[in-house]
This record gives structure tokens, sequence and C-alpha cells, in this order.
């Protein structure tokens, strides 16, 4: 009832760009053309794993999860912003912000674990090749991306129950394009150092741990493929995981730079980043693995070439 009581708070205000104030329209027409190019990108991967057996493999078993998942956290972000760039609005629902910032924190967490075992497949592919079919068998797989999304809940389940009882006095204006945990934590009338921290240390063991155990098998993939005797040889190897590297690459700088910190000075700086994370690294993803992957390439041939 007391938290009630202080909750005065119905909405919240997502200032987005305020610097591009003249450009909304055309910046919700750019959203809008991203977002239905990384639905369409996502999807055709995802549609392409599924029909052509000749990808029914653990790394495009993992490559369509990604897929989805890139689908799941940009439809959580994108098009409440296009309809408040559109409709000249800036608001979003008390429980519409909550939701937004759970969905987003869940997600993410399960993304970056899910990187972190795609890196082990590469490992087990690269590393142990006569072993690979017998260590990654479709149960194990299932195994390790269901771990992937119980790690995710389970990261976010006490974070968000803290925010949840939080109260928000009278404060409600976020300084970006979607409801952020760290800055919608700022906004309460209560003390948030608790709350602050447990953030914090959540986010680091998430993108540290997750980014040590690729940087792990990383290093034992580029040691494996500077035995191999000949360049072509080390070439093609190193072609096999190049498209995943990208993507890690991608992904970790961002949110490292993001949400490895206990306060943000650079919000500026954090929006690009996180414009960076949520919608030029989902629309760029379909592109790379499709492009820089034969079996991608050839199955989309395939395809045409039966419609």
């Amino acid at each position: 009832a007391e938290m009630l009581n202080h909750t005065t708070v119905t909405e919240f205000l997502l200032l987005g760009f305020p610097s591009l104030h003249h450009q909304e329209h055309l910046m919700a027409i750019a959203l809008l053309i991203s977002y239905l190019v990384i639905l369409v990108g996502n999807l055709l991967v995802i549609s392409l794993i599924l029909a052509e057996r000749d990808l029914y493999r653990p790394m495009y078993f993992f490559l369509c999860n990604l897929s989805c998942l890139e689908i799941f956290v940009t439809t959580s972000i994108i098009p409440k912003a296009i309809g408040n760039l559109l409709m000249g609005s800036k608001a979003i629902s008390y429980p519409g912000c909550l939701t937004q910032c759970y969905f987003y924190s869940v997600l993410g967490c399960i993304e970056f674990v899910l990187f972190a075992v795609m890196s082990y497949d590469r490992y087990v592919a690269i590393c142990h090749p006569l072993q690979y079919p017998m260590l990654m068998s479709s149960q194990l797989c299932l195994q390790l991306l269901l771990g992937s999304w119980a790690a995710g809940f389970l990261a976010t389940v006490v974070s968000t129950v803290l925010v949840v009882r939080m109260p928000f006095c009278s404060a409600n204006c976020i300084d970006h394009f979607f409801c952020d945990s760290a800055l919608l934590i700022k906004l309460s009338c209560a003390e948030t150092q608790i709350v602050e921290l447990i953030n914090f240390v959540v986010s680091s063991i998430i993108l540290l741990g997750s980014l040590c155990m690729t940087a792990m098998s990383y290093l034992y993939i580029i040691n494996t493929i500077f035995r191999l005797p000949s360049a072509s040889s080390r070439l093609k190897t190193f072609s096999t995981c190049s498209s995943h590297f990208t993507i890690v690459l991608l992904g970790y700088g961002s949110c490292i730079f993001i949400y490895v910190q206990p306060s943000s000075h650079h919000t500026s700086y954090n929006k690009a980043v996180a414009l960076l994370n949520t919608v030029v690294t989902p629309l760029m993803n379909p592109f790379i693995f499709s492009l820089r992957n034969q079996l991608m390439k050839d199955a989309l041939k395939a395809r045409l070439k039966r419609s």
C-alpha cells in the first residue's frame, strides 16, 4: 500500500534525440525501413535454416535462435520509438516502460550467453573436428540453448523485482529513446544505490563472464588455425567463424561501453551506441552471416531456383 501511495507517476517521457527535433519524421522513416529489413532479413535466415536439411547443424541451430532474439529485441524497442516520432509524442505508460525495460534486459542477457555458446561450438568444430558430432549432439545443443534462456531470466529477476517495487514520485523524463533500466532507476524517489549496484554487478557478470568464455574459445581457435599447414586451409578455417567473430565484436563492444560502468556521464554517446546495438547490429546480422557463409548462400540459391 505504501508503494502505491508513493507511485504517482503514471507515464514516462522518452526524450529521444532532442538535437534531431526537426528531422523526427525522417528519422521515423529510417527506423521503419531498418525495422522492416531486420524482420525480413532475420526471418529469411530462420526460414532457410528450417527448410534446408544441409543447415541442420549446431552452428545454424544457434544462428536461427540468434535471429529470433534479434527480432524480439528490436520489436521491444523500435515500434514504440517510431510511433512516438510520427505522432510527436514522447509518452510511454508506466507498465509499458517497465515491460520494455524488462524484455530488453532479459533478451540482452540471453543474447550474450548465446554468443559464448556459439563460440564454444566453433571451438569444438575447429579444435576437435573428429569429435564434433559426438560432443555437439542435438541433446547438448538444446540444453545449451535452454541454459542460455534460463541464465537470462535468472540474471534479471532480482533487479526486476526491485525496480517494480521502487516508487516514482514526480520526475518522469528519460533521456533516451527507450526505457533503459539504469536511467529509469535514477528517476526513483527512493534510495537507489543497492539497485544500481545489483544492476552493475549483473551486467558485469553477464557481459564480462560471457566475453571471457568467448575470448578463451577464440584463443584456442586462433592457436589451432596458426598451426594448420597451408595458408588456404587457415583462411578456409577462419572463414567458418569470422561472421560470428564480427557480431561478437559489435555486440560486446557496444554493451560494455554502455553498461559496465557504475554511472554514465556521456548520455548522448550512450544513445548513439544503443542505436548501434538495437538497430545497426540486428540489421547487419543476416547480411554478415548469409553473404560470408557459403552454405547459406548455396541454400538461398537453391530456394530461389525452386521458387
